[in-house]
């Protein structure tokens, strides 16, 4: 193991006392921005942990909680934020909000994490953690939970992705759809040697099928802070100029599904007449705009972290992983493709 760095190595390398070493790392105001930047420049080299004595509060614990979220705007992160806080003002815990949308701003966040010691616990939601970023995670030597995403390392609340995508991609081909196209979301941090669930599921239920897949059918867009309609609308626009375009699609997300519906439409066509499109989530606007989708319950995985953090703070056993169920729910925008309901007419007549 490594000799551990002190805060008396930082200020020394930083040409500072320990005194002005320590309030830069405190963000205090009355350290000048230059002395700061230099700080925590050496510290971050040095991947310098705070210790906990220097950090906590003089009743053993700080009463705080880091809550690392990729974004605020989207609907999915504000519904389990509050679930989350709910519990964890119920318990007399302050939440600490940090925003990683942007790839620069992740890797400053788990860069400058180690020096950072000044929480109980951290929660990460909705987003694969990497090797380094575990790393990093792991020398701060707090609780860690995850919320809304995979973990191997950690306890987590999640869905079964690869279930949900199996309950839309099997409804679509329940219905008669042999095109069948998909709208993905790219996570930087995933292991690429292990595919998001929901695309997984999305080829073993067309392998399942006996329908060849198709890559000019597959559109990837990254998990970005832009990631939502306007993603769903541009890459829906790239499977209509296919040179055999599907009769359905299916979206990760709602929002996405959203985008591809808004396309669709513009380029004169009907749905679900001349596409079908199907989501994940069940976004409100979902019920609003008849998309079919496939429901989880978001608030509640909130909930849950909450209580793995509080359970975990006061040295109760915490389940490592906890799954929460999704339903198909069918509403107006999937339907059997044109010849399969022309075909079924015929033979009603007869």
């Amino acid at each position: 193991m490594p000799t551990a760095v002190n805060l008396a190595d930082v200020a020394r390398i930083a040409g500072v006392s320990p005194a002005t070493a320590s309030r830069a790392l405190s963000d205090h105001p009355h350290v000048a921005a230059a002395t700061r930047a230099r700080v925590w420049r050496v510290a971050t080299d040095l991947e310098y942990v705070v210790s906990p004595e220097a950090s906590r509060l003089a009743g053993g614990s700080t009463g705080r909680v880091a809550v690392v979220v990729p974004h605020l705007s989207r609907w999915f992160f504000g519904a389990m934020l509050e679930g989350l806080e709910s519990v964890l003002r119920e318990a007399g815990l302050d939440l600490l909000l940090y925003r990683v949308g942007e790839a620069a701003e992740r890797q400053a966040f788990f860069d400058e994490l180690p020096a950072r010691r000044k929480v109980d616990a951290v929660v990460v939601l909705g987003f694969a953690v990497g090797d380094d970023e575990r790393r990093r995670l792991e020398r701060i030597g707090v609780d860690i939970v995850v919320a809304g995403e995979q973990s191997a390392s950690y306890p987590s609340v999640r869905i079964d992705d690869h279930a949900a995508g199996r309950q839309a991609v099997d409804h679509l081909v329940h219905l008669g759809h042999r095109r069948i196209a998909m709208i993905a979301v790219h996570d930087p941090g995933a292991d690429p040697a292990h595919p998001a669930g929901r695309s997984s599921a999305y080829h073993a239920a067309l392998a399942d099928a006996g329908i060849a897949a198709d890559a000019t059918l597959v559109v990837t867009v990254d998990r970005g802070a832009e990631q939502g309609v306007d993603q769903g609308a541009e890459a829906m626009g790239a499977l209509l100029g296919a040179t055999s375009p599907p009769t359905a699609v299916f979206a990760h997300s709602d929002e996405l599904a959203l985008g591809a519906v808004r396309t669709v439409r513009r380029a004169g066509l009907r749905v679900p007449e001349d596409v079908s499109v199907i989501g994940v989530d069940d976004h409100p606007l979902a019920a609003l705009t008849d998309l079919s989708t496939v429901g989880q319950p978001v608030h509640e995985q909130g909930e849950i972290a909450g209580r793995m953090v509080v359970s975990g703070l006061r040295g109760e056993a915490v389940e490592r992983v906890v799954l929460v169920p999704t339903r198909l729910v069918i509403r107006g925008s999937t339907a059997p493709p044109r010849r399969s309901r022309r075909g079924a007419t015929r033979r009603a007549d007869v």
